[in-house]
């Protein structure tokens, strides 16, 4: 497992040189690296490339030699732009697929891979320590205190033990707190830069025409639209140095969005986690949502509505044992059909958030959870009828259940999307995904919106913990 506190996690478990199988290309490769330190960093489009801004950039003694891409369709062969690598890189870093790995480590000559993405087992973090050791290199995980900007403003920062365990509905609640309180607050969400990394550097979301004009994924707008929506302005981008300088500008608070079971890139003031007994015990098994709840100022044991009792007092075993310091708030997450009528007695495509079901591991969602209570005739299985990359995310994913995953990170896969959705024998689309998906996909049939928002369920609850942390002349307001 990852190392507890905030360090790095099997930190060289290899050797600190490549081994003797190395070709005369590598050879040459370490000439021209002077002596410099020759690593990879291994991510997803996100966390890599705030490890790389904040540990590696400005180290002379270091060379990034290449980024590999995982999870994320569509974001390797891009290059890490020279204006956000520095001067140290002239011609920027190569993205490339992680499936490439074991040629990078033996062309490259590479000495270590630092693993810097998230929501992944420790049998899973371990296989790729073995490949890294197999060819001759080091291995470690991100370290956490270097990559934890510091603010001029309190941070109030939303992270999960796993995707899919309601960050999202969290963030909103706390958004919401932190107006009644009278704080003005900005949100800064973790990182989704799926295009044009230099354009991305640093985005600023104000309105719902800002996600069309910044071409955002689906992905994207699930996460920004809801915040939109209520009144926030939503940073996110690439360099969260300068995303926080612009952001402190304009905010009182600064409000952390996180993104799988990450941590934060700002040091918090107050760190909320969230857990889900849908899943219990995956508190304590992956990486590096372990790490987020050592950390934990809360943890909201969510969706206690819909999972066995034994599961929620397991999880609640497992946060007391792991972090008894940590305040717990019980909640539940109830979900709301905008035409129940619509649903009761038909059959129904349910189509549910990505993330959630595919690294999240989940086999349905709040659109599951809706068609069934208000009386779906069937829920249809999709995934006869997928085509083209929606159909391989199945096959990626095989333990998806009868439901599908909005896949959308490009035009390609929204058209794909659309289709499996046209071609799905079905009369109604139950629609559990943040955004309404009628608005960004194009599709024919008729459906049916969930929405879903966290609901607390004990006390002292969120209202009272910010109150207690950010000033207790708003304690009165923020119970309110």
């Amino acid at each position: 497992m990852p190392a507890r506190g905030g360090g790095s996690s099997l930190e060289s478990t290899g050797n600190d040189a490549p081994g003797e199988g190395s070709d005369r290309g590598a050879g040459r490769e370490r000439r021209m690296s002077a002596g410099r330190k020759r690593v990879v960093i291994l991510g997803a489009g996100g966390r890599d490339f705030h490890v790389f801004n904040t540990t590696y950039r400005d180290r002379p003694d270091v060379e990034v030699v290449a980024f590999t891409a995982t999870q994320i369709p569509n974001i390797a062969d891009r290059r890490y732009p020279p204006s956000l690598a520095g001067p140290l890189y002239p011609a920027g870093i190569g993205i490339r697929d992680e499936r490439e790995l074991p040629s990078i480590l033996r062309d490259r000559a590479v000495e270590e891979v630092v693993f810097a993405y998230s929501d992944v087992s420790s049998a899973y973090l371990e296989e790729r320590a073995r490949a890294a050791r197999e060819a001759g290199a080091g291995f470690r995980t991100f370290d956490v205190e270097p990559t934890l900007l510091e603010s001029d403003l309190p941070v109030v920062a939303v992270c999960a033990v796993r995707t899919g365990c309601g960050k999202s509905q969290t963030t909103r609640r706390v958004a919401a707190l932190l107006r009644a309180m009278g704080r003005r607050t900005v949100v800064v969400r973790h990182p989704m830069p799926y295009g044009d990394l230099e354009r991305q550097a640093v985005q600023r979301f104000a309105s719902i025409g800002d996600l069309a004009r910044e071409a955002c994924t689906i992905e994207e707008m699930e996460e920004y639209e809801p915040h939109l929506r209520a009144g926030s302005v939503v940073f996110a981008g690439v360099d969260y140095a300068r995303i926080l300088r612009a952001a402190e500008k304009e905010a009182d608070v600064l409000l952390w969005d996180g993104g799988n079971n990450d941590l934060p890139f700002f040091r918090p003031a107050v760190h909320i986690v969230v857990a889900d007994p849908l899943r219990a015990g995956h508190e304590l098994e992956y990486f590096p949502g372990r790490m987020n709840l050592e950390r934990a100022d809360a943890v909201v044991v969510n969706k206690i509505d819909s999972a066995w009792s034994e599961d929620v007092r397991r999880v609640v075993a497992n946060v007391r044992s792991v972090n008894p310091r940590a305040a717990l708030v019980l909640a539940r997450s109830p979900v709301t059909a905008a035409d129940p009528g619509a649903i009761r007695g038909r059959r129904v495509l349910v189509v549910e958030d990505g993330p959630t079901l595919t690294h999240g591991g989940m086999a349905f969602g709040a659109g599951v959870v809706a068609a069934r209570g208000c009386g779906a005739r069937e829920i249809v299985d999709p995934r006869p009828y997928a085509v083209g990359s929606i159909a391989a995310t199945f096959r990626a994913y095989p333990r998806t259940g009868p439901v599908l995953p909005a896949m959308g990170y490009g035009e390609e896969q929204v058209r794909e999307l659309a289709e499996t959705i046209e071609r799905t024998p079905c009369d109604v689309v139950v629609v559990g995904t943040p955004v309404d998906l009628a608005r960004a996909v194009p599709f024919s049939k008729p459906s049916v919106r969930v929405t879903y928002e966290l609901e607390e369920a004990s006390r002292p609850g969120l209202a009272e913990l910010l109150a207690s942390r950010l000033g207790a002349g708003d304690r009165a307001a923020a119970a309110g």
